[in-house]
């Protein structure tokens, strides 16, 4: 009997307690509904925000990891003033405040899980907010010479000059030296020569200078400079230095190719030479003996040491 009791006692709070949340549930019906609607409005906001967003920076002509990154923040910020605004039609301000606290508590461990991927992360946000390079331009970072190919949050994509495809992260971007090739839209095309120690340089300058100024793809508002470096082992070395408008490495590489084509030209016709490498063999113990002197000195010891007479046989 009294288990019997007991159990009709459990049932009943169970009865009561269910047709409480019945109630509840009737009465806040209409403010779920809304609620919902609500979330459910929000949602197809911030896919609209997302579209309305990339689209405007697009027609602004922003780097795509701009677009994704600002247009992604945006749908964001509209699906979370949704949630919010139903959790607050539900009476439920409180578990949207520990929602909160424990998404930052989240994130907070999360970050000390993934420091480097945070890390890769932020360098993103800042290559794409600051612009050090954009796709297509030809940058030099991390032993790596390409073209920015992709740029995304995480890491970056260069296309190596030989054809290879090559992933850096952006936090090893961030944190070394970077060159960029394109940014400036002009480069400077060195050619180093050496020329006769018997040449007059006074021409050598003159020619070469007229050499340098035929090369086709030259920017002519900058004048040619030439330079001597010093003296080499067996010539005078000198630079000559031109200007081009520069977008691609083949703008470089054949801009070069043709001033080293029309120096060598002028050259040859002026009678300058580029002389081969010389080296002078010394034959003397202290120095200053050349192979001419030394041959008779050692034909006589050999034949002072032939005619002499054969020492005694112990």
């Amino acid at each position: 009997m009294q288990v019997a009791a007991g159990l009709s006692d459990i049932s009943a709070k169970l009865v009561d307690k269910v047709s409480l949340w019945i109630d509840a549930l009737v009465v806040m019906f209409p403010n779920l509904v809304v609620a919902v609607v609500v979330v459910t409005v929000g949602w197809g906001l911030a896919r609209l925000a997302r579209r309305l967003v990339y689209g405007a920076l697009e027609r602004l002509h922003t780097p795509h990891s701009v677009n994704g990154l600002v247009s992604w923040l945006a749908s964001v910020a509209v699906h979370a003033g949704g949630v919010m605004i139903a959790l607050s039609i539900l009476n439920l301000e409180k578990a949207a405040t520990s929602l909160l606290a424990g998404a930052g508590i989240v994130g907070l461990a999360l970050g000390f899980a993934f420091q480097d991927l945070a890390a890769n992360f932020i360098a993103g946000v800042y290559l794409a907010v600051r612009f050090p390079f954009r796709e297509g331009d030809l940058i030099e970072t991390n032993d790596t010479l390409g073209i920015a190919e992709r740029i995304r949050i995480r890491s970056t994509t260069i296309r190596t000059l030989e054809g290879q495809a090559v992933m850096i992260p952006n936090k090893e971007i961030f944190t070394t030296k970077l060159i960029n090739y394109s940014e400036t839209g002009a480069r400077r095309v060195d050619l180093s020569v050496g020329v006769s120690y018997g040449d007059d340089l006074e021409k050598v300058r003159r020619v070469a200078l007229d050499a340098a100024r035929q090369v086709r793809a030259r920017d002519t508002t900058r004048e040619v400079e030439l330079f001597y470096d010093g003296f080499g082992d067996s010539a005078i070395n000198l630079t000559v230095r031109i200007w081009i408008p520069f977008r691609h490495q083949n703008d470089y590489l054949g801009a070069r190719s043709e001033l080293l084509m029309q120096v060598k030209k002028a050259f040859d016709e002026n009678d300058i030479s580029i002389p081969f490498p010389i080296r002078t063999l010394d034959f003397g113990i202290k120095g200053g003996v050349p192979l001419t002197e030394m041959a008779p000195r050692v034909r006589i010891v050999e034949d002072a040491r032939a005619s002499a007479p054969p020492g005694p046989v112990e």
